[in-house]
């Protein structure tokens, strides 16, 4: 809706100035609120990508050293190394961080999920609004019309010379 066209709704009476500064300070409100969410959804989503992409790798990483290190394990049994008991600790640390990767990447899915239906339910409340505030500004001019209306019939009631 045009700002001209909310003024004239609002100017019909002094106290509707005023709502009409309100109304207009809380849609620049409602404005900045949403402006500042978007600005902090784009930085949640940068940061997850971020997140995700490190997760990524060092799973990749933990993969290719596990695989890497199966081997020397192989080699290292051939050899029955003094290093052994070392090795087979390494090992047991490369699947602990593994294991925590996974709990790690189940955990950054879950918070992706909650965040997509956040914003669903976000954007269904913004449009509802949107739809009332329509509703409200018919329903006002509707109103003007028929008081003004009114108005005149009875301004012909009283004065009959005017018609």
């Amino acid at each position: 809706m045009s700002q001209k066209m909310m003024m004239s709704i609002t100017s019909v009476g002094s106290s509707g100035g005023r709502l009409s500064m309100e109304e207009n300070e809380e849609e620049e409100i409602t404005r900045m609120a949403i402006t500042s969410f978007q600005a902090r959804e784009e930085e949640i989503e940068k940061r997850k990508m971020e997140v995700k992409i490190k997760v990524e790798s060092q799973l990749n990483r933990a993969e290719q050293q596990t695989k890497h290190l199966a081997h020397i394990w192989e080699e290292l049994e051939v050899l029955t190394d003094p290093m052994r008991k070392e090795v087979g600790m390494v090992r047991k640390k490369i699947d602990t961080v593994n294991r925590e990767l996974k709990s790690l990447t189940q955990a950054c899915q879950k918070k992706e999920k909650e965040y997509k239906e956040a914003l669903e339910a976000f954007q269904e409340k913004n449009n509802e609004k949107t739809q009332l505030t329509s509703t409200l500004i018919e329903m006002v001019n509707e109103s003007e019309k028929f008081r003004l209306g009114k108005l005149e019939e009875l301004s012909k009631i009283v004065d009959p010379t005017h018609r």
